[in-house]
């Protein structure tokens, strides 16, 4: 076939690596090697596919810079724009094809929804999912055709900027960045500056440079990867102690270790919500917290611990005077001198007492019933808590996922709750600790994040990754995770994002441990995400400059 037949050639003439008589002999050699429109969908999607092993709970960590390998040889071998965003979009599909293949389970627990419509929007979802990274191919294969160097450099910059996008467009859904794969590698430790994207682009990175030696790029290959692996040598985060002192607004001195003891209760979703289960919930979480250490003790609870609201609120949030028993009932097992933290939700009324709404929140309670703090979640999961466009919907016959009467209510953001002895608590409902950057109060700097979920939802493969995107934020924050889910899997992670211990799924137990100190305010922590932004943007400053020199010497 010749050059000016190939469906490619218009978009292509106005390039000087096709437009120079010098580069059409290579232009032509290069079509004539490149894989067809569907082998280049088939072997993305694959390679997509494969991907998705690295994360939880399967774990093959090294399966995904591998993929990220595979990946840039199809950019490198698409011979239009077209044909490398066809590859980005396919690699993104089957990677959250199979990564998210736990949304379907939450479809199951709905009566008003069929089982089916799991596996579809789960489908749905990844397609939409998968333009993110198709952003990011067409990127690289822009500034990438006269370098191999650019085109890395680009896809690694891309790529951060577009799990970010992903993060934030429509309320965000932050759901195993590719850096997470690096959970269980020492590229974590620089999660304390680079923060979860900048890990991300530590993982394309290193699948790019594979893909350099690969294809004999010697010197580029061996520089990069080189540069990587110094990363490893970053030391640990250091944690300190915490001093015997008054806190801010406390009547009593902090504890420099405090005993706690983490709850699961092992209630799954079929039994949450069914007629005569709060007295068993209550009963199972009572008998769980008794024992252990003496007092003082923190205790922590499950999301939504117990079917039974704690409290009601008015139009504004603020409590109203009735007298509910879900409060008397569960600090019945908390001694005196004990905390208890526990997930838990309130209902909201209007003017004529009508309930209009519900939030999920975190109640921080002492032995005597007292409300020492109420956190109320604020990032919601759309079609889960609430349901967008709710009277169209609802017309059709579909409800969001979480039972309730009316949408839950957002809550106002990250906030920091004083525990007295025990120091300051930062909260994290469930599927809000996935978002980088976004789970801790700066002017009010907790001592920990406590995070209670409810991970019944989410089949086998949702509670190991939810696991390891706490894990992510404790590295990057410098702050240890408390994590109490019904099901599983409950744990104690530590400043640097290390396991300390966990429950496994689908098992009652309990954890008693000491409360892991915090580490110094990390880089991260000042910054936010600014800084890997700013490190994805001069990838991609980076990625031009190289294409341009490249362009400029084979004209």
């Amino acid at each position: 076939m010749s050059l000016a037949d190939h469906p490619d050639h218009v978009s292509r003439a106005q390039d000087p690596v096709v437009t120079f008589p010098e580069n059409r002999a290579r232009y032509r050699e290069h079509c004539e090697h490149s894989p067809t429109l569907l082998t280049s969908f088939g072997l993305a999607l694959v390679a997509g596919t494969l991907s998705a092993f690295a994360f939880q709970p399967v774990g093959l960590w090294p399966l995904m810079p591998l993929a990220f390998a595979g990946l840039c040889e199809l950019v490198g071998r698409a011979p239009s724009m077209k044909r490398a965003l066809l590859v980005g979009w396919s690699f993104g599909v089957g990677q959250f094809v199979l990564g998210l293949n736990w949304i379907a389970t939450a479809f199951t627990y709905q009566a008003a929804m069929p089982a089916w419509l799991g596996r579809v929007a789960v489908v749905l979802l990844s397609l939409y999912l998968a333009v993110y990274p198709m952003l990011a191919v067409g990127l690289a294969w822009r500034f990438g055709q006269a370098s191999r160097l650019a085109l890395v450099l680009a896809l690694a910059g891309g790529w951060a900027v577009t799990e970010y996008l992903r993060a934030t467009i429509f309320t965000g859904f932050s759901w195993n960045p590719v850096g997470v794969a690096f959970a269980d590698t020492p590229w974590l430790n620089a999660i304390r500056f680079i923060g979860t994207f900048g890990l991300s682009v530590t993982v394309v990175l290193v699948g790019g440079s594979l893909w350099l030696l690969a294809r004999r790029s010697w010197r580029t290959g061996g520089t990069l990867l080189a540069l990587l692996l110094v990363l490893l040598a970053l030391p640990p985060a250091e944690e300190h102690h915490r001093l015997t002192n008054f806190g801010p607004g406390s009547a009593a001195p902090r504890l420099s270790s405090p005993a706690i003891r983490i709850v699961q209760p092992n209630i799954g979703q079929e039994d949450k919500w069914r007629e005569g289960l709060a007295d068993e919930a209550f009963t199972r979480l009572a008998n769980l917290s008794s024992g252990g250490a003496p007092p003082p003790r923190l205790l922590f609870w499950p999301e939504v611990a117990v079917p039974e609201p704690f409290q009601i609120l008015d139009q504004q949030e603020r409590p109203l005077p009735y007298l509910l028993p879900a409060i008397p009932r569960a600090v019945r097992s908390v001694r005196s001198g004990d905390v208890l933290l526990t997930g838990a939700f309130a209902l909201i009324a209007d003017d004529q007492d009508k309930i209009v709404g519900n939030t999920n929140s975190v109640f921080g309670l002492d032995a005597a019933g007292r409300v020492l703090g109420r956190y109320d979640k604020a990032h919601l999961v759309p079609y889960g808590e609430y349901l967008p466009m709710r009277p169209l919907l609802s017309a059709i016959g579909l409800s969001q996922l979480a039972p309730g009467q009316g949408d839950t209510i957002y809550g106002p953001g990250p906030r920091t709750l004083e525990l007295g002895a025990f120091g300051r608590a930062g909260i994290q409902v469930c599927y809000e600790i996935i978002f980088s950057g976004e789970v801790v109060d700066r002017r009010n700097r907790p001592d920990f994040i406590f995070n209670p979920s409810n991970d019944a939802w989410f089949g086998a493969w949702g509670p190991p990754q939810h696991l390891a995107q706490a894990r992510l934020r404790a590295a990057e924050e410098g702050l240890p995770v408390v994590r109490s889910t019904p099901t599983g899997i409950s744990a104690l992670v530590d400043a640097r994002g290390q396991l300390l211990h966990s429950i496994p799924w689908r098992t009652a137990g309990v954890i008693d441990s000491t409360l892991p100190p915090p580490a110094d305010p990390t880089l991260f922590s000042r910054t936010g995400n600014w800084l890997p932004m700013l490190l994805a943007v001069l990838l991609l400053l980076s990625a031009v400059v190289v294409d341009g020199q490249r362009r400029y010497r084979r004209t």
